[in-house]
């Protein structure tokens, strides 16, 4: 098979792996090719926030296991190819200097067991390092099962890694893909959280769930969320809305993947990260889900209308961060301005403030920006909901590297 079919296999057969992303790194490159600094290699993203300037391969689609929802499990007549070490090499380089990419996102199907392909991936990124002398950005996931001394190898090379929890609850992985345990995915993510530094992973940890494939709630995949964050200090955790790719009596009969779910599920995951919110505070027992037409932030602040409109002059830091349409910036630029006028809307809009959002949960020198008789719930909530337009489905697609 030549290197350019293969590519095109194995490229296309890592699109529905989302845990990649590129920051926090500081690898140095005193000789070599390629640099990663803490602010992150350069890269862009697509509309689905999916990172598209790293090279984004499986080393092989083949796969012993069977995992119900994966497109190259081993039951699926599709297509196969196995990279060699040398040629994922000799791509990576090419395209690097081309100018195609800024790294290296490397994950694989199992062959044979998880140690035998962990090893082929420590070979593979230890020749790029130490043979090419690529000092650029490189994510790898790591294989559940491998033993905990080719973790260090792999994490020694790297700079994330991610071990994937697939699916948020111990019994929909036993569902779905039985050869996979919860257990594996903790002793990764624990080991690299107690060995981590500077040359161990410098940029963090990350992992994956996919959402919809199974009956969990957003109350349990944002609690299994704030437990990783809370226990293994993950950088990222993310949200693959399930896309329905193999027939089987085990998985749901859905049309189009919950693309709308998944994005209140990053929002409500930025809250958590930035904004020092809790699930608590977002989710309960008697509403476990998010309201797909309104942003998780909007959603609170309209069932705490008591603690609102808030004085755009006055409000602290930590209460100008609890309005909707407001972020970390534009709460430092609010805090920083305020100290040589009064903030007027006008103003609010030249610093970034979402104001379509914000308006209805904020006064500005005691005004408010329509008749206070419209400060009430009903209202907010209609408006909000039109204000939000944005389609529920969108055509996304992974970047391709061999169409203009």
């Amino acid at each position: 098979m030549q290197l350019k079919e293969k590519l095109i296999i194995l490229a296309d057969s890592a699109k529905y792996d989302a845990s990649c992303s590129s920051s926090g790194s500081m690898r140095k490159n005193n000789k070599g090719i390629g640099n990663a600094a803490f602010s992150g290699i350069c890269h862009s993203f697509a509309s689905d926030g999916r990172c598209i300037s790293l090279l984004k391969i499986l080393m092989t689609n083949c796969c012993i296991y069977d995992c119900k929802y994966c497109l190259n499990r081993k039951s699926n007549n599709i297509k196969r190819a196995t990279f060699t070490p040398e040629e994922i090499c000799a791509i990576t380089i090419n395209f690097y200097k081309r100018n195609y990419i800024e790294g290296l996102f490397l994950s694989s199907g199992i062959i044979k067991n998880a140690n035998y392909t962990m090893e082929l991936l420590i070979k593979t990124i230890s020749l790029l390092r130490n043979k090419y002398h690529f000092n650029g950005y490189i994510h790898a996931k790591a294989i559940l099962g491998a033993d905990q001394m080719l973790v260090k190898k792999l994490g020694l090379l790297v700079d994330r890694l991610s071990a994937n929890i697939e699916l948020p609850t111990s019994d929909s992985l036993k569902l779905l893909a039985p050869n996979k345990n919860q257990n594996q995915v903790n002793d990764i993510m624990q080991y690299v959280h107690d060995h981590k530094d500077e040359k161990f992973v410098p940029s963090g940890q990350s992992t994956q769930m996919i959402i919809g494939a199974t009956a969990e709630s957003d109350l349990q995949i944002m609690q299994q969320s704030e437990k990783m964050y809370h226990n293994y200090s993950l950088k990222r955790v993310f949200y693959s809305a399930y896309i329905p790719i193999n027939n089987d009596k085990l998985l749901p009969a859905l049309k189009l993947p919950p693309l709308k779910r998944e994005h209140r599920l990053y929002q409500a995951d930025w809250l958590l990260r930035f904004y020092n919110f809790k699930v608590s505070d977002l989710l309960d027992l008697e509403n476990p889900n998010f309201n797909i037409l309104i942003d998780p932030k909007a959603n609170w602040a309209l069932k705490h209308l008591e603690l609102f409109p808030k004085e755009i002059n006055t409000a602290s830091y930590h209460e100008l961060l609890q309005i909707p349409g407001i972020g970390e910036k534009s709460a430092k630029r609010i805090i920083s301005s305020r100290k040589h006028f009064k903030i007027t809307f006008k103003d609010l809009k030249l610093m970034g403030v979402v104001l379509k959002r914000a308006k209805y949960f904020i006064i500005c020198d005691g005004k408010y920006f329509a008749n206070t008789n419209l400060f009430n719930k009903r209202f907010i909530e209609s408006n909000l909901i039109l204000e939000d337009k944005s389609p529920n489905t969108h055509n996304y697609q992974q970047l391709s590297l061999f169409n203009g």
